[in-house]
């Protein structure tokens, strides 16, 4: 019997919206058991845009010990993320026990600021590669090195949703969810405008 894999997004005041939401369903259609966590002490969580998404539970008190993947999106209150030691210490833990930890746009800063990127490659929202202390920087739109899979922005949350959903069901899966939603890679080089 094949277990379904487990996904904790967590979600702290000032998240980017499409960074959490595009994951959050591409791994659902994917078959994945995803939840989500407020960091904030409410299950209430604004973005960075003002849209406020309900979380299915609140970091304080969870045992996070049975996850497979854990998802950090990024936005303007990335930083945030820093002033939650606690929830630093369990990225750290994750980390060590070999679960996958996986960031975007600004959100790599965080764990290159705890030291989980050193000798790893990865990419970042331009203007923040300096706290990927000891990371090869890539620009591709998605790097994973390892337990570690970093994109850089809200415009690479589809691909960023797929290399995951690939990586914990299986590549024909993140394929058949592509395809069944019209995913279209390079839409700019196709010539379609406004």
């Amino acid at each position: 019997m094949q277990t379904i894999p487990k996904v904790a997004v967590f979600l702290i005041e000032g998240f980017e919206e499409i960074e959490a939401v595009t994951p959050i369903d591409i791994l659902r259609r994917g078959g994945c058991e995803v939840h989500i966590f407020s960091l904030t002490g409410e299950k209430s969580v604004k973005g960075g845009r003002g849209l406020v998404i309900e979380a299915d539970l609140l970091f304080e008190g969870s045992a996070l010990n049975d996850f497979d993947l854990f998802v950090l999106p990024g936005g303007p209150g990335t930083n945030n993320y820093m002033s939650k030691p606690d929830f630093l210490e369990k990225i750290k833990d994750a980390a060590a026990r070999g679960v996958k930890i996986a960031a975007i746009c600004a959100a790599p800063s965080v764990l290159g600021r705890i030291g989980l990127l050193d000798g790893k490659k990865a990419v970042c929202y331009p203007g923040f590669e300096h706290y990927l202390k000891g990371a090869e920087i890539l620009t591709d739109a998605v790097a994973t090195d390892g337990i570690y899979t970093t994109s850089r922005a809200a415009g690479t949350a589809y691909e960023f949703a797929l290399e995951l959903l690939g990586l914990l069901a299986s590549l024909e899966t993140a394929k058949e969810v592509a395809e069944n939603t019209l995913f279209v890679k390079n839409i700019m080089d196709r010539g379609v405008s406004p």
